[in-house]
């Protein structure tokens, strides 16, 4: 049962990010076209965070008391309502346009409780020494998102536009995309996911959201570790919201073939991301263990951030592609968005590896549930603040965020240094 648990868990989880891929590196982009400044679309973009912020603990919570498989149903089939809407908005200008892609985001973000509610599902199924390299599962699903994701958006618009599709069908063909994916993705798990967790088997102590979140906090190692969740959460958030702007500005690109460009850098990014966790981490939280390996991930995501906002180029594009011209800058673009990706990618199983381990059974959804909360408030905070540096000069963003990384990646380093690297497990004690 484990084995197949895994599997459609993976799976669940994977087609909700590939509609989340679909959409997500076009947003700045469409945005910006509907006439949104730089500090307007990091609203935007934060508003499906905010939403998640505020009810990721609650769901976390409420799946600890009535089991994972109804919050997991509830989550998928908000995901397929939200990207219809977006759809709709896609087809619609100006502040209309702007105020439908935030209602979709808006609702996405309350349904939004898939990735804190998966996490739990595979502590519930996972013994605490496997947890790491089975968190990369979540992770996996991220990377392999965000590569099927914006190549099924570009993918959509070529059929669309081959087809002699209006610009409104063009527009509206990823988030069409998206919410028949997610709608699937519902009758797949209504069909196939099995319950994890047996509500009342080890009965969890009602806590109030203030509560829940002072007791997590509270408990040093876990406490850090939902900091730096935020932190590295954050960075990667501003690199995420302003890509697209930067490489319009540095390129010279228009806003057509930048909301292209963008989406297939995240496809390359989420390719790098799936091969890191697919493969190295269970290996590398063996070698080096858990705190050095969430140190490192920082630190080589830091270093790779830096430079970003410095590479400059005159190339051509189609679709996205390189085509010709100098490609000395587009080689270095790739290289700092790999650096970016391998960082990301080592950060979260190994944080929510260890995070797992110390924390009591009967709590993993409320736990995670802050962690998964303090990342949506990062998020929340990210693309405006980037956005809003964004317009002052196009390295703030990239720099700032970059030099927070390499600082909290030696904080970590001397923070976990007296964590075990495999400890036996020991709920509660953290």
């Amino acid at each position: 049962m484990r084995k197949a648990s895994l599997g459609v868990i993976f799976l669940t989880v994977f087609i909700d990010l590939v509609g989340f891929g679909l959409v997500l590196p076009l947003l700045p982009n469409y945005s910006k076209s509907f006439g949104a400044t730089g500090f307007q679309v990091g609203l935007l973009m934060a508003s499906y965070s905010l939403m998640q912020f505020l009810f990721a603990p609650a769901w976390g919570a409420w799946s600890d008391r009535v089991g994972r498989r109804p919050v997991l149903l509830i989550s998928t089939a908000g995901a397929a309502v939200s990207y219809a809407i977006f759809a709709y908005g896609s087809t619609l200008t100006g502040g209309l346009a702007l105020g439908m892609i935030l209602a979709s985001r808006v609702f996405a973000g309350i349904c939004g409780a898939n990735i804190t509610v998966a996490q739990a599902y595979i502590a519930d199924i996972t013994p605490p020494e496997d947890r790491s390299k089975k968190m990369g599962l979540i992770g996996m699903a991220f990377g392999l998102g965000f590569i099927v994701g914006p190549a099924l958006a570009i993918g959509s618009q070529i059929s669309v536009e081959k087809f002699g599709g209006s610009a409104r069908a063009i527009a509206s063909a990823p988030g069409c995309i998206a919410a028949f994916l997610c709608a699937a993705n519902f009758l797949f798990a209504y069909q196939r996911l099995p319950e994890s967790w047996k509500p009342g088997a080890t009965p969890a102590g009602k806590r109030t959201r203030g509560s829940q979140i002072a007791a997590t906090l509270s408990r040093p190692v876990v406490g850090f570790l939902v900091v730096t969740f935020f932190l590295s959460t954050f960075g990667f958030t501003c690199f995420e919201s302003t890509l697209g702007l930067l490489i319009q500005k540095n390129f010279g690109l228009a806003d057509h073939d930048s909301a292209r460009t963008n989406a297939v850098l995240f496809c390359y990014a989420g390719l790098i991301g799936a091969f890191v966790q697919a493969g190295p981490i269970g290996k590398l939280v063996k070698k080096i263990g858990e705190p050095h390996l969430i140190a490192w991930s920082l630190l080589i995501f830091g270093v790779s951030m830096i430079p970003l906002p410095f590479i400059h180029g005159n190339i051509a594009l189609s679709w996205g592609i390189f085509t010709h011209g100098t490609g000395v800058p587009w080689i270095a673009l790739l290289a700092t968005v790999a650096g970016l990706s391998i960082g990301s990618g080592l950060t979260r199983p190994p944080l929510f590896g260890l995070l797992s381990r110390i924390t009591p059974a009967d709590e993993q959804g409320s736990t995670l549930g802050v962690a998964q909360s303090a990342g949506s408030l990062a998020r929340v905070f990210g693309p405006p603040f980037a956005g809003f540096l964004f317009d002052r000069h196009v390295a703030w963003p990239f720099v700032i965020c970059g030099a927070i990384a390499v600082v909290t990646g030696f904080v970590a380093w001397a923070r976990l240094a007296g964590v075990p690297a495999h400890p036996a497990p020991q709920p509660g004690t953290a």
